[in-house]
C-alpha cells in the first residue's frame, strides 16, 4: 500500500531524501523504534515522519530531512503510528471493495 501523497511522491524519490532515509535507518541499527520500546527487537522497514509532511513544511528541511523528525518502524507499527491496522481488504471512499 502506497502511503504517500501526490505532492510528496518527488521528494520521496530525490536523492536527498535516499540518503538522509539510509543514514537514519543506519543510525538506528535497522531497528523498529516503537518495538524496541516494548522490549521487542524487530526489524524497520520505513522510516516515519513525525510531524506529517504537507504541502506547506515539503520544501523544510527542518521537517523533512532532520533526524529530530524521524522514526524508524516496521511495516505493521507504521501502519499503527497511521491508525491503521492489517486488514486483507479496505474500502476505497468510492465503496470499492479491495483485497489484499
Amino acid at each position: 500500500m502506497r502511503m504517500s501523497k501526490d505532492f510528496a511522491r518527488e521528494f520521496y524519490s530525490s536523492t536527498r531524501w535516499q540518503k538522509c532515509r539510509n543514514a537514519y535507518m543506519a543510525y538506528r541499527h535497522g531497528i523498529c523504534e516503537r518495538c524496541a520500546e516494548q522490549g521487542k527487537i524487530k526489524p524497520a522497514a520505513i522510516v516515519h515522519h513525525k510531524i506529517e509532511l504537507t504541502p506547506e513544511n515539503i520544501n523544510n528541511p527542518r521537517i523533512t530531512l532532520s533526524f529530530s523528525n524521524l522514526k524508524a518502524l516496521c511495516r505493521e507499527c507504521h501502519l499503527i503510528e497511521h491508525g491503521m491496522t492489517r486488514k486483507r481488504y479496505w474500502v476505497k471512499p468510492n465503496g470499492e471493495v479491495v483485497m489484499r
